[in-house]
């Protein structure tokens, strides 16, 4: 089993969400952090934590720092823990999250109600690569506040299936269904996405965008439970009630309408009101994270975002969209005197920018409503 420890030398090459950031430490063994170094602060951000035993840093998907100590993440404090009850799925998947409640798994592989055929050999790590993507989103969303202890909603469920099973070669169809996803870990294997995303004419075709697109799919479910929901968002992204079979059969048969970028972030978004929906959720998660990063990471543009800069708890949305869409150009520029691919490859239309804005508003309202009292998606 191979895990990639992101954090090399290379800078600015997005990998699955993440920024590479330079270090001056090239010889980092597998899982280990870098030593020596100061926290930035007492506050871990996301993508960058601390040890709990010797407070140098540590990263979202180290086992075990420089020091020796194990490290478990803890969802509900974000911060890495040692001496803790680990997931059951710590030595098969390097899984590093603490066991849920009474479980032996965590939060996350407790949400994974079926798991690839595991008697391929690659099979497992696909569904490892998978389920580091699953987590990563997961984390994005808990800073909104979903799926947290205090969020007593529904939470969603998910298939991780592969193409190769010890019955043969089966079609695994992505998708979402009334709360349940199901992910076709084939595509943890970066050539084999490529492959499809070429096939498919994407711009951009990630783990981490599988998940967030699907799971947008299931917050939509969650959020028709408020009666202004459904309102504003007909009004924008149009009737969901349109029949899906028929649009997707048009959409492939046709292709997307001329001048899709006018109105849609994505080719695909096109297809139906839903699809358009779980598209601009996915790409709001994108931009949300790419400018989170950059805080992170003390990578700026013109001076923002800020080192304490939290992109999650920002809610002026036109504001963080503008920065990180501008945060976004810089950083393709920089990607393409290496010769590598577009972090965030697309132009915004206004239209698009006002899809953008209410999806944020709505994804990270929760949050934000917990402070001002009145109705809320979430306990506490």
């Amino acid at each position: 089993m191979e895990y990639r420890v992101v954090e090399g030398e290379v800078c600015l090459c997005f990998v699955e969400g993440l920024i590479q950031i330079p270090q001056t430490d090239a010889n980092l063994s597998l899982f280990d952090v870098r030593e020596g170094v100061s926290p930035p602060s007492t506050k871990d951000i996301m993508q960058i934590f601390t040890c709990p035993n010797c407070s140098t840093q540590a990263y979202f998907r180290n086992l075990v720092c420089g020091c020796g100590a194990e490290l478990s993440y803890d969802p509900d404090q974000d911060m890495f823990l040692s001496a803790q009850k680990t997931c059951a799925n710590r030595a098969e998947i390097g899984c590093n999250w603490v066991a849920d409640g009474g479980s032996h798994l965590c939060r996350s592989c407790r949400m994974t109600d079926v798991i690839p055929d595991t008697f391929h050999d690659e099979n497992l790590w696909l569904w490892s690569d998978a389920e580091f993507a699953k987590r990563w989103v997961l984390t994005n969303l808990a800073r909104w506040g979903w799926f947290q202890n205090s969020d007593p909603g529904a939470r969603p469920k998910f298939h991780l299936l592969a193409e190769k099973t010890q019955h043969g070669h089966g079609e695994v169809m992505m998708g979402h269904a009334e709360g349940l996803i199901t992910i076709n870990v084939t595509e943890s294997d970066p050539v084999e996405r490529v492959k499809r995303r070429e096939h498919h004419e994407e711009r951009l075709r990630t783990m981490i965008g599988h998940f967030r697109h699907e799971i947008a799919h299931f917050l939509f479910l969650r959020l028709t439970a408020h009666e202004t929901f459904l309102p504003s968002f007909r009004a924008t992204f149009g009737d969901e009630t349109a029949d899906y079979g028929k649009a997707l059969d048009t959409y492939y048969a046709n292709g997307p309408a001329p001048n899709y970028q006018t109105s849609f972030v994505t080719q695909y978004a096109s297809a139906h009101p839903h699809e358009d929906w779980a598209e601009t959720v996915a790409h709001v998660l994108h931009l949300t994270d790419i400018l989170d990063s950059a805080a992170a990471t003390r990578l700026q543009c013109d001076g923002m975002p800020s080192r304490r800069y939290d992109a999650y708890a920002e809610t002026e949305s036109e504001a963080l969209i503008s920065q990180a869409l501008e945060l976004g150009l810089a950083l393709n520029h920089a990607n393409r005197s290496m010769g590598l691919q577009d972090i965030y490859p697309f132009v915004i239309a206004p239209n698009v920018r006002a899809k953008l804005i209410l999806a944020h508003q709505w994804v990270s309202w929760a949050k934000h409503r917990k402070r001002q009292g009145g109705f809320r998606l979430f306990g506490g």
